[in-house]
C-alpha cells in the first residue's frame, strides 16, 4: 500500500504544541501538591479506510419537489444525510433543504456495502458525484430541447443550464418543475433527470493523527481521571467539521472506556457476571474530558474530494495515549506495563503493594 498524502511530523509537532508539552512538569508538581500522580501519553495512529466494493448513488426527483438521495451505506447515528446533501448541493446547485436520504430499502438499492471501515463519506460521496455527472449530462440534453439549442452548446454552472455565450438558460429546479408538469420529450432524449448509478469504490485512504492525554491518579483511591486531551487529525478534506468532531469525541470516549473502565467478568462456570450496565462500567458524560481538536487536512489523492475516513480514529488515538499516560504516572513506582482495563482497584493494589 502507498501512503499517498501524509504529514506525520507536522501533526506530531502541532499536537505537542497544542498540549503544552513543555509545561507538563509544572502541572505534575501541582498535581503532587493535591496527592495526585500525573502522567502524559502520546498516541500516534495510522488507519486504512474504505475497503474496496461497489456502492450505489441514486438521485430521484419527487412529485412534491424534494430530491431523494439513494445510498447503499447506512446511517445509524453518524449523520450521513447532511454531508451527502452538502456534496450534491455544491455540485448541482440544488437547494440543501430539498434533499432527503433513503437508505436500507433493498427494493430500491441495486448494490450497497453498508457501513463499515470508516468509508461512508468517501465511497458514497464519490458515488453521488458520479451520479451528479450523469444528471448534468442528461440535463444538458433536456435543456437543449427546452431552450431550442444544440446539446453541445449547453453549459452547466451553479445549478443552471445556459446556452454558451448567451444569458439564456434554465435552472435545474425549473427544468425539474417542467418535467413534473408533463413536459413532452422526444423519444431519443432522457425522459427524466433521475439517475441510478453504481460506483466502483475509490482506493483505500489513510487517516492519521496524534493524540496527547494527561491523567491524574488519586494516591488514596487509585481513581484515574483524564484531565487534559488534545488531538490533531488528518482526515483529508472535511465536509462537515461538526460531524467529524462528534465522531472523534465519541471514539475517544470509547477508547477511554476500554482503557480504564469496561471489564467483562465471568464466574467459574463461565457465566457473565457483568450482564447489564448496572455492573458493566460504560463511560458516561462525567467521565469525558474537555477535548481540544484540530484538523490538519492533507487531501487524499485517490478520490475526487480528497476525503479520508474518520469513524474509528478517536478510539485508535485514545487507547495508546491514555494507557501511556497511566504508565507514565505510575512509572515512579517502577511500573512499565499494565493491562487494560486499569480499574481503580488494580491501581490501588499497585499503590499499596498488594
Amino acid at each position: 500500500m502507498n501512503y499517498d498524502s501524509v504529514e506525520f511530523t507536522t501533526i506530531l509537532d502541532k499536537a505537542l504544541k497544542a498540549a503544552d508539552w513543555q509545561g507538563f512538569e509544572k502541572r505534575r508538581r501541582e498535581s503532587a501538591g493535591r496527592n495526585k500522580l500525573r502522567g502524559r501519553g502520546i498516541g500516534s495512529y495510522l488507519e486504512v479506510t474504505g475497503p474496496p466494493a461497489k456502492e450505489y448513488g441514486g438521485i430521484r426527483f419527487e412529485s412534491d419537489g424534494t430530491i431523494t438521495m439513494l445510498s447503499g451505506t447506512l446511517d445509524y447515528g453518524q449523520g450521513h444525510a447532511t454531508p451527502f446533501a452538502q456534496v450534491l448541493s455544491s455540485q448541482l446547485g440544488i437547494p440543501f433543504e430539498r434533499l432527503r436520504l433513503l437508505q436500507g430499502d433493498s427494493d430500491q438499492l441495486k448494490v450497497g456495502g453498508g457501513t463499515g471501515g470508516s468509508k461512508s463519506a468517501l465511497v458514497a460521496s464519490q458515488a453521488f458525484l458520479e451520479a451528479g455527472d450523469k444528471l448534468i449530462e442528461q440535463g444538458k440534453q433536456i435543456a437543449a430541447h427546452v431552450l431550442e439549442a444544440a446539446a453541445v452548446d449547453i453549459e452547466f454552472e451553479r445549478g443552471r443550464f445556459t446556452i454558451a455565450g448567451t444569458d439564456r438558460g434554465i435552472s435545474i429546479m425549473e427544468l425539474a418543475d417542467k418535467l413534473r408538469g408533463g413536459l413532452k420529450l422526444p423519444a431519443d432524449l432522457p425522459q427524466s433527470l433521475d439517475v441510478s448509478h453504481i460506483s466502483d469504490n475509490p482506493p483505500f485512504s489513510f487517516p492519521n493523527g496524534c493524540h496527547v492525554a494527561e491523567v491524574e491518579i488519586d494516591r488514596d483511591t487509585g481513581q484515574i481521571e483524564v484531565v487534559r486531551y488534545f488531538m490533531v487529525n488528518d482526515f483529508g478534506t472535511v465536509i462537515n467539521p461538526m460531524l467529524v468532531a462528534g465522531q472523534a469525541h465519541g471514539g475517544v470516549i470509547q477508547g477511554i472506556g476500554q482503557a480504564l473502565m469496561e471489564r467483562t467478568v465471568y464466574d467459574q462456570q463461565g457465566q457473565p457476571v457483568a450482564g447489564s450496565y448496572m455492573d458493566y462500567a460504560m463511560p458516561r458524560a462525567s467521565d469525558a474530558p474537555d477535548f481540544s481538536i484540530e484538523n490538519h487536512s492533507v487531501p487524499c489523492k485517490t478520490n475526487r474530494l480528497g476525503i479520508k475516513g474518520c469513524g474509528e480514529a478517536g478510539c485508535a488515538g485514545a487507547l495508546p495515549s491514555v494507557m501511556n499516560a497511566v504508565v507514565d504516572a505510575l512509572s515512579e513506582l517502577g511500573v512499565s506495563h499494565i493491562d487494560m482495563p486499569v480499574t481503580p482497584e488494580k491501581v490501588w493494589r499497585i499503590l499499596n503493594g498488594r
